[in-house]
Formats: structure tokens, sequence, C-alpha cells
């Protein structure tokens, strides 16, 4: 017996899982106690209820395993306000519990599951129909595996809560905080990968490089607040805009990228339309909270990537040019019709 309950031991204590690491636990406590059933409960008292998780039931009597209760009327409850671990007169000591009395439960053993500064997670129970005498060494057992379950799950809580900084950091590091469309990192990383797509498939990239015009004015005349707004409002408009697979991401103070799969077998047509596209949604009338602003549009350059093409830097420099291209274009016109 003792071989078989050490290989049990060994096998729970190198387990990552919590119900891997349970079941052996109740499995040696059974056969070390002489219970009919051992099970390990969670408690939630802001719901007001107890869950069984696991349990294990060798003779008559049967604890269901996944059964929910409300805490207020279990015997865990009681036994913690009774200070009692060991009850072998569960019928006279506990006579008002229709539970214990539906179940026929004649012996009830708990130890609590502590987790952080002591706080109570749930239970390491056992129960039988039959008076079963304390034991030393099922206590002792009951101790260890409660102390041994509780860390357990205070690890996997601590890994839970790293995995979710994780991902909240990453997407920190990869959205940018004003307008909580993707930066520049995150673009450069999708860019990249769209244009290795596009190479294997024989595909072609439309590409935008948007400039605010005018916006350093719009700070000046209307304040800080207003350009944030003005910024938020330019990249939901933006976002509106986007066909399926297209991306959008602000990549400094007042430029945006957006880029996506050519959708056509005209690459310049789409690259046009695309442009005339984000041109109008990102012109018209603007509420900057202090003023409504009517914008007469940025300056938006827009390419398609070559065959082959797989450095985004490359694509990203003659989308800049085409956008310069135009902005100086706007100048001129600009100067003549003043």
């Amino acid at each position: 017996m003792m071989d078989e309950v050490l290989e049990q031991l060994a096998t729970a204590v190198e387990s990552d899982d919590l119900e891997a690491l349970v079941r052996p636990f109740l499995s040696i406590l059974e056969r070390v106690s002489g219970l009919e059933s051992t099970y390990m409960t969670r408690i939630d008292t802001d719901r007001g209820i107890q869950e069984i998780l696991f349990a294990r039931n060798s003779g008559d009597l049967t604890v269901a395993e996944g059964l929910t209760v409300p805490w207020g009327d279990t015997l865990c409850k009681r036994a913690f306000e009774d200070d009692v671990t060991w009850a072998t007169d569960v019928p006279t000591r506990w006579g008002d519990s229709a539970a214990a009395g539906e179940l026929g439960l004649v012996t009830y053993v708990n130890e609590p599951v502590t987790i952080g500064d002591d706080r109570v997670y749930g239970t390491l129970c056992g129960a039988s129909t039959v008076r079963v005498p304390e034991s030393a060494d099922a206590r002792r057992l009951m101790r260890v595996f409660a102390k041994l379950i509780g860390r357990h799950i205070e690890r996997e809580q601590l890994l839970e809560t790293l995995r979710r900084e994780h991902d909240s950091y990453r997407t920190f590091a990869l959205t940018d905080p004003l307008t909580l469309i993707p930066n520049r990192r995150a673009m450069v990383s999708e860019l990249t990968r769209a244009l290795a797509n596009a190479e294997r498939r024989g595909e072609v990239l439309h590409l935008a490089f948007i400039d605010l015009d005018g916006f350093k004015q719009i700070n000046d005349t209307y304040g800080h607040d207003a350009g944030d707004r003005f910024l938020i409002a330019i990249a939901e408009k933006l976002q509106n805009a986007l066909r399926g697979g297209d991306f959008v991401a602000r990549i400094g103070g007042d430029e945006f990228v957006v880029f996506g799969p050519c959708s056509s077998d005209a690459p310049d047509a789409g690259r046009r339309a695309m442009r005339e596209r984000l041109s109008e949604v990102t012109s018209g009338e603007f509420d900057l909270g202090v003023a409504r602003l009517d914008y007469a549009g940025p300056s938006i350059g827009a390419v398609n990537s070559s065959p082959g093409e797989r450095d985004c830097e490359t694509v990203l420099a003659r989308a800049d040019e085409a956008m310069y291209a135009i902005k100086r274009s706007r100048n001129r016109r600009r100067v003549v019709n003043g």
C-alpha cells in the first residue's frame, strides 16, 4: 500500500494541473482515513455559494461533483464557526442540517484551503455514513494536502496574472495611447507580414501615407485638447473606411498609414480608388469641442507594392515621397489662388 501511495504522491506533485494534483490526494486520503467520500470545494462568499470541484466516492455515499450549494447551509461553514475539523457525531451536533440528514452523514471532516494572506479559497473535506474515528495520519495528510493545493492555486493565479499583464503590456506596446489604433511598431510588424504574404501569393498591396495638413495651426488656434480630438476623429474615420484585410496605424504626431490587399485586376485603379476613399472620409466638418472645423483634408500619397518587394521601409519611403509630392502641389495651388 505504501508503495502505491508514494507513487500516487510523486505523480500528483509533478503535475501542473489542479485536477491532476487533487484527484490522487483524494484517493490517498480515502485510503488512509477510511472515509467513504473525499472531495475538494471552492467557496465564493460574494455569491454565497460553495462548489464541489472534485470528489471521490468509494462507498454508498455519493457527494456529487460539480454540485453548487448555498454557502450558509453547508457543514463547512458550521464547522468553521464551531472550530471543528473532525466530527463523528453529525446527527447530534448538526441535526438541523437538511443536507446532512438526507445523506445520512455521521462523520464529517474538513481542512481549509487557503491562499495569499490566509484567504480561504475552499476546503478539503471527507464524509461517511458511519462513525470513522479521527486518525492522526489522516489529519496530517489533510493539512499537508491542503497546503500543497493552496500553493498550487497561488502559482496558477500568479501565472494567470503574469499572462494578463504580458498581454496588456503587449497591447499597450503596439497601440497608440491617444487614438487606440495600432502604432508604428505594430504597423511595421503587420506590413512586413503582409508583404511576405503578397510575395508568396503573387499579389499587390496598396499603401497610403497620410499627413494632416494644417495640424500645427489647429493646435495653435484651438489648443492641444482640440488637436487631440481631431486626431481621434481622424483615426475613427479611417477605421470606418477600412475594407476587409485593411490595416490602419498612427505612426507619428499627425501621420497615419493605411494599407491592404489589392482587390481587383487593376492595381493602379484600385490604388487611386483607395486614395479617393481616404481623402473623402478625412475631409469635411469636425467637432473639436471648442469649435467646429471645416477641414480641407490631408495630403495622401498612395503607392502599390512592387512584385517581390518585402522591405516595408522601402514601401513607406515611396508612399512618403508620393505624399510630399501631393503636399507640394497643394501648396503651389494655394500660392496661385492666394
